[in-house]
């Protein structure tokens, strides 16, 4: 019989909808969604309905015996903190991208992990999907040769009024950063998992059309150990939202990403074929709103989290992973001239 692992999860969001679809998705493997925690005691009884389990305070979250992994699904400035608390009651952990705000804070949550003996987790999901890891595999193998070029385009938006939902959006203390740092971090971790860490950032950031403290448009040139570059252009101001784009290139082939779909994958080896993927359900995925992704790569981390307890070892993005995408951000945002309080 497989043991039960029970889940909690902190915060009462649009991503606890992703992580509350993942655990149920992960039954068969043992998942089950104990309760969700939230800081306001007057939205309990409308939570608690909304998700079918009872809503707490986090002291009584963490406090549940049944309870072996907390999802945090909170704002991003607020995840360190709840990681060490929950490292502190003996939770395991499994963190909403980005884990912190700060290297020095991504540190902090992984030493206090460690400590205490739980996983962490990061919520970098597209690493877990099929697609990308294919594309991966091709990198490692050398079947694109020496890689030259990356290219992310994130022509997004998101209106005022994704803003006004919630006074942490679009704010330094509690969002870090605008589209780069929000929207922008999974195409930036998939870009260091393929092409390592960059050595030199080069950028620009502004806010055009959105009354928030952070950019809301941002170009920027990266260039890698081995002399390789990659561009990076995003903004959330782009009606109605067009679907986000992922290059690779190197010496003996490329792949060209439209969404989550493979547009492009020519290589030098005759009669090389892609390797069948998937899309999303929504034309423009994630471009046009927060709930315009499927919830696949979700219970793909889910499912890898599971397993990387029964096996004991660390998750696929670990403390230590996540940290390199959040390095990655903040140098653009640095080269760009932000001062990020």
């Amino acid at each position: 019989m497989i043991k039960t692992i029970g889940f909690g999860i902190l915060g009462a969001g649009v991503a606890a909808d992703y992580h509350q679809q993942a655990i149920a998705a992960n039954q068969e493997k043992g998942a089950r969604l104990v309760a969700v925690g939230h800081y306001d005691s007057d939205q309990f009884a409308s939570i608690s309905r909304r998700f079918g389990v009872p809503c707490l305070s986090e002291e009584a979250l963490l406090a549940q015996p049944d309870i072996q992994v907390i999802c945090l699904c909170t704002p991003s400035g607020q995840h360190p903190a709840q990681a060490m608390a929950a490292a502190r009651a003996g939770k395991h952990v499994l963190v909403e991208k980005p884990m912190a705000l700060s290297l020095s804070d991504a540190e902090a949550m992984s030493t206090a992990c460690a400590k205490a003996g739980v996983q962490l987790g990061v919520v970098l999901q597209r690493r877990a999907e099929l697609l990308f890891g294919q594309i991966r595999a091709a990198i490692v193998t050398g079947e694109l040769g020496e890689l030259t070029l990356g290219m992310v385009t994130i022509p997004y938006v998101r209106p005022p009024a994704y803003y006004a939902q919630a006074a942490w959006r679009g704010t330094w203390a509690l969002d870090g950063g605008g589209v780069l740092m929000n929207q922008g971090i999974h195409l930036v971790d998939l870009l260091v998992w393929y092409m390592g860490d960059p050595v030199e950032v080069k950028a620009y950031a502004v806010t055009l059309h959105r009354d928030i403290e952070v950019e809301d448009s941002l170009a920027a040139t990266l260039r890698f150990g081995n002399g390789a570059m990659a561009t990076i252009a995003a903004t959330t101001t782009a009606e109605p939202g067009f679907p986000h784009r992922l290059e690779i290139y190197g010496t003996r082939g490329g792949v060209q990403v439209e969404g989550e779909k493979v547009i492009r994958w020519p290589t030098a080896r005759p009669g090389q074929v892609a390797p069948a993927t998937v899309n999303y359900t929504a034309p423009a995925g994630a471009a046009g709103g927060p709930r315009g992704i499927p919830a696949t790569g979700h219970i793909a981390i889910v499912a890898d989290f599971i397993e990387a307890l029964r096996d004991g070892r660390p998750p696929l993005v670990d403390g230590a992973e996540g940290r390199r995408s959040l390095a990655a951000v903040l140098a653009v945002y640095r080269a760009a001239g932000l001062r990020p309080p």
